[in-house]
């Protein structure tokens, strides 16, 4: 069952080139969907005309499986965000800026102190939230996002302003509340290790248009078994090789072909062997998720 879904989401600022071009999601209940793009690719677009915060112009939105244009209230109810900087009142401490959302969410106020654990907030006491780190602020907009004890998460960026052990920790507390609490959630970056690391589902968007969609393990499939010649004369291998009109580069003194038949590859040893030159090593090896990212988004 999908918790989101969007079919043929197109957008444009003014009269200029659509920013998004018939983007259709597909969210699985219960999974954590990285969306994934260069900055600048429509990420954030996406995902303000999701929670309505841009006005829809063309296609559609259903969430839990309502349309979201007659459903809005309700829906919402239901859905914890962050898009971009988290907003809060800097004179208040991390406690009493939930307290104002609990009024407006009319949620119990035990959430309260259970959302700042989660995040890592428990122990701020007094201390008003202009005077947080930037960390700091961003793991306050997320207790936020919790508060109402959301079923679909959305977030923008979530380890913004993270330092290496914050990331870590932010990607376990996402896992926490997916695997133990139920929560589908929905998380954009623009860092390929942090969704390798974190999401169970990935959407790749480029330039507005959605070039990828698929599970983790579908994405990682994509790599291909290159095959690397170590020699003893790199250039002249490279020269022989392109004779056979074989994909081939040179990459840290290795030839490297694209995949191909055993048999592609016993006659281009064979073949460097007749032209005296030396083979010390013949290996596989894959190209990495990095590689497939940028093949994608690439022109």
């Amino acid at each position: 069952m999908l918790c989101l879904e969007t079919k043929n989401l197109t957008h444009h600022f003014s009269s200029g080139e659509p920013v998004l071009r018939a983007i259709s999601l597909q969210v699985a209940e219960g999974s954590i969907y990285g969306f994934l793009g260069p900055n600048g690719a429509g990420k954030t677009t996406t995902l303000r005309l999701v929670l309505g915060l841009l006005a829809r112009q063309q296609g559609e939105i259903g969430i839990f499986g309502k349309p979201f244009h007659s459903h809005r209230v309700d829906i919402l109810r239901k859905v914890g965000s962050l898009i971009e900087s988290p907003s809060f009142y800097a004179q208040l401490t991390a406690k009493e800026n939930l307290a104002v959302m609990q009024r407006l969410y009319r949620c119990p106020e035990a959430n309260i102190p259970r959302a700042l654990q989660l995040v890592g907030l428990g122990n701020t006491g007094k201390k008003k939230a202009g005077r947080f780190s930037l960390g700091m602020k961003q793991r306050l907009g997320i207790a936020m996002a919790l508060l109402n004890d959301p079923s679909l998460l959305i977030l923008d960026e979530p380890t913004n302003g993270l330092d290496p052990a914050g990331m870590v920790e932010m990607r376990e507390l996402l896992k926490t509340l997916n695997r133990e609490h139920g929560v589908t959630i929905l998380v954009s970056s623009h860092l390929l290790v942090e969704v390798e690391k974190l999401a169970t589902h990935v959407g790749i968007i480029s330039k507005g248009a959605l070039v990828f969609q698929g599970t983790l393990q579908e994405l990682m499939d994509r790599r291909s078994s290159l095959v690397a010649f170590d020699t003893d004369d790199p250039a002249k291998a490279l020269r022989i090789a392109e004779q056979q009109q074989l994909p081939a580069c040179l990459e840290n003194g290795r030839l490297i072909i694209s995949p191909a038949p055993k048999e592609t590859v016993v006659a281009l040893n064979r073949r460097l062997v007749q032209e005296n030159v030396g083979v010390y090593e013949i290996s596989g090896m894959k190209n990495d998720l990095e590689t497939i990212f940028m093949n994608l988004t690439s022109e």
